[in-house]
């Protein structure tokens, strides 16, 4: 049976909420940043709409560069955990449309055959809803398009392929509120000609190194010799470039564990090492990631505190533990103790504070440090 992915992307998700939130807001440039506190405009923007876009505002983009390019656009602060809710939302409706899996002791993002890749897409495998079949699928993509506006009242933007990768690059194609799908005989007609910038997964350092052995464009990098992509980038890279190159993906789609990380960083109101300060601020972003891992039910067993000091120099702590836990207590406990350490250890001043957790897997019952 041909093996059919769906990838669905939200458009401009931060922004389209605020949109839906307050009707007025539509049709005007919209900006939502990740205020610092130290000035009005001080911060990065985080995502903004299409109107924005259009003046070349992008993320990652200091606020106060977008209000250069945009001074009539409005410029609203990142609501996370609201956002994080309605993601929690979406994603367990789009579960619904995917394959299922056999062994129902799983918990729910187990269950299906569906992998959330960030807050605002992920992949469905429907291979067994469709039958193989990519008429089927099309329609399915269009019937989740409808039922998710119908229920959110939020557009995305679908892919549809033999696998991941081309479902990622495909639901880029149109956008906003668009429907691409590549068959598998289509598949080399739509990878040939794309730039080497825009093949899923290939980072820029790859691409320059490409470009600089007279590769610019995914159909060169097919033509090219695997021995030869071997020699200059490894046996694991340079087969993934050749595979990729002519759009051969087999990873499963299933729910991320292990290898995935959750983090939140965010500026101080001033430079400071006053651990009250800085605590106070983690706590805050230590929310944000709980209320993720709830949605998602999932248990950690790393925890990195990653501190960035006055003069932007990036520095980390991390703690391995013997047992994955999910609770909240331990979370602070933990946190607490490694940023005590990263101050006995470290002089100067905080500038930006961020806290992350790794090794996720699906959590069973409520698990603490307390328990073992």
């Amino acid at each position: 049976m041909q093996r059919v992915v769906i990838h669905v992307d939200m458009d401009s998700f931060f922004a389209a909420i605020e949109e839906r939130e307050n009707p007025k807001l539509r049709g005007k440039a919209l900006v939502i940043c990740m205020f610092s506190g130290r000035s009005e405009l001080s911060g990065s923007v985080s995502t903004c709409n299409y109107a924005a876009r259009a003046y070349g505002i992008k993320s990652g983009m200091p606020c106060s560069r977008a209000k250069k390019l945009m001074p009539d656009a409005l410029f609203l602060p990142v609501r996370k955990a609201f956002y994080n809710k309605v993601s929690a939302d979406i994603m367990i409706f789009l579960m619904e449309y995917a394959d299922q899996a056999s062994d129902l002791e799983k918990n729910l993002f187990e269950q299906a055959a569906f992998e959330q890749l960030s807050v605002d897409e992920a992949f469905l495998e429907v291979t067994e809803r469709t039958g193989g079949d990519f008429s089927r699928a099309i329609r399915l993509g269009f019937q989740i398009k409808a039922e998710l506006w119908a229920k959110e009242k939020l557009s995305c933007s679908i892919g549809i392929g033999p696998n991941k990768l081309i479902a990622k690059m495909a639901s880029d194609v149109q956008k906003p509120n668009g429907l691409t799908a590549i068959r598998p005989e289509e598949v080399s007609t739509f990878l040939n000609p794309l730039k080497l910038t825009q093949l899923w997964g290939l980072g820029s350092v790859t691409a320059e190194k490409l470009q600089e052995m007279g590769i610019e464009t995914v159909g060169e990098l097919a033509a090219r010799d695997v021995l030869e992509l071997i020699s200059s980038f490894g046996k694991r890279k340079g087969i993934w470039l050749k595979q990729a190159a002519f759009g051969i993906d087999e990873s499963p789609v299933r729910a991320r564990q292990g290898s995935e990380q959750i983090g939140r960083i965010a500026t101080l109101s001033e430079d400071t090492r006053d651990p009250k300060i800085i605590y106070s601020l983690l706590e805050k972003l230590i929310e944000d990631l709980i209320e993720k891992l709830e949605a998602r039910e999932l248990a950690f067993r790393v925890v990195t505190l990653t501190a960035v000091n006055s003069g932007f120099r990036m520095q980390t702590k991390s703690r391995t533990l013997n047992h994955p836990v999910s609770d909240r207590t331990s979370l602070r406990q933990i946190t607490r103790e490694l940023l005590e350490l990263y101050l006995e250890e470290n002089p100067g001043e905080f500038r930006r504070v961020g806290i992350r957790v790794e090794a996720l897997q699906a959590k069973k019952g409520q698990t603490s440090l307390f328990d073992y």
